[in-house]
């Protein structure tokens, strides 16, 4: 059998072109501790300048065979170049990701300067992308993200002023949702520009727990379907919690693939979605990679790919303080078991 290399093995699944075995990637943060201490670096740092950044997640990826390297790592970029402050927990030892202590309370009171790409850590991400794009992007997968609109508005709106006015003002959260749609488009298209090899559209805060699936048929999926037609490279849609009840409306959206979390129902969904399209998941990136008995890890992987899965991927960010066995082991049992062909994707 014919062995690719890892980032022909993922840009081969995109275009579900048989490929030697499942690649083992990632949409999600999958920076890890070991990785961090090891190039003697804290973990606010690496958030900070794009040597850590680039740095960080190619030692990740180094250290446990991924595929592919994925940057930024928070959430918390695109608000702060719009103006708002966040804390980064400079001084802490613990891992602490950037947040926002204290967000807009209504979409009228939102500033989106022209020059956000210039502003706060946003040129980090890129000089980040080009570190990586120059050097390990010649043989490895290139992975970013972006939330997706309505989970963005949840990072620069207050989440409770947001999810009210979904049912009282939900004309307000729509003309916020437009705005915020344009950007993200805009600055898929610059990150694919600047180095990334596939997008990960992480609208993360619209599963059938959060809102109901016609609130996400009629205001979410039609802007998520105005990103994927605009962007012209490979493409992932990730929702997290449950979303056995919109599953379908995922495979519509017109991503490449579909991400789905440990809530989610893998075989049913598979059953749904049909066996073209590719869909990605979804073992407990918190458990399996730091206090999962060895056993598990086999059953857990075997699981999602008996489930129908075309790629193995952690339901959402790996928890960085990992169990370096666990995460090595994960992935080892990925390309080891992952050698038969998935519904999707055929092999060499």
């Amino acid at each position: 059998m014919a062995q690719l290399a890892s980032k022909e093995r993922v840009l081969r699944l995109f275009k579900r072109e048989p490929i030697d075995t499942m690649p083992c990637f990632s949409g999600q943060g999958m920076v890890t501790v070991p990785a961090i201490q090891s190039l003697g670096i804290r973990f606010p740092e690496i958030h900070l300048t794009p040597e850590n950044m680039a740095g960080s997640a190619k030692k990740s990826m180094d250290m446990f065979e991924f595929d592919s390297i994925v940057v930024p790592f928070d959430m918390c970029t695109i608000p702060e170049a719009f103006g708002l402050p966040i804390s980064i927990y400079e001084d802490s030892e613990d891992i602490l990701y950037p947040t926002i202590p204290q967000k807009w309370r209504s979409p009228e009171e939102i500033v989106m300067p022209h020059d956000y790409l210039q502003r706060g850590r946003m040129p980090v991400v890129d000089k980040a992308l080009n570190l990586l794009r120059d050097g390990a992007g010649k043989d490895k997968a290139i992975g970013s993200w972006i939330l997706g609109p309505f989970t963005l508005a949840g990072q620069i709106v207050e989440l409770d002023v947001l999810m009210k006015m979904t049912l009282k003002a939900r004309s307000r959260v729509e003309s916020l949702l437009d705005k915020l749609t344009e950007l993200i488009i805009d600055l898929g298209k610059h990150y694919y520009a600047e180095g990334a090899d596939y997008l990960n559209l992480r609208e993360m805060g619209t599963g059938s727990d959060l809102l109901s699936p016609r609130l996400f048929k009629t205001m979410i999926l039609p802007r998520l379907q105005k990103v994927f037609h605009a962007w012209d490279f490979p493409t992932v849609l990730h929702i997290c919690g449950s979303t056995d009840l919109i599953a379908e409306m995922m495979a519509e959206s017109g991503a490449d693939a579909i991400s789905v979390d440990h809530k989610n129902t893998l075989a049913e969904t598979r059953k749904k979605v049909g066996d073209k399209m590719l869909l990605f998941g979804d073992y407990n990136g918190f458990t399996l990679p730091k206090k999962a008995a060895q056993e598990e890890i086999s059953s857990s992987i075997q699981g999602c790919i008996d489930a129908g899965v075309d790629a193995v991927w952690p339901g959402c960010d790996i928890w960085p303080d990992v169990n370096e066995q666990n995460l090595l082991t994960i992935n080892r049992h990925i390309k080891e078991l992952g050698r038969s062909p998935s519904p999707a994707v055929g092999r060499l």
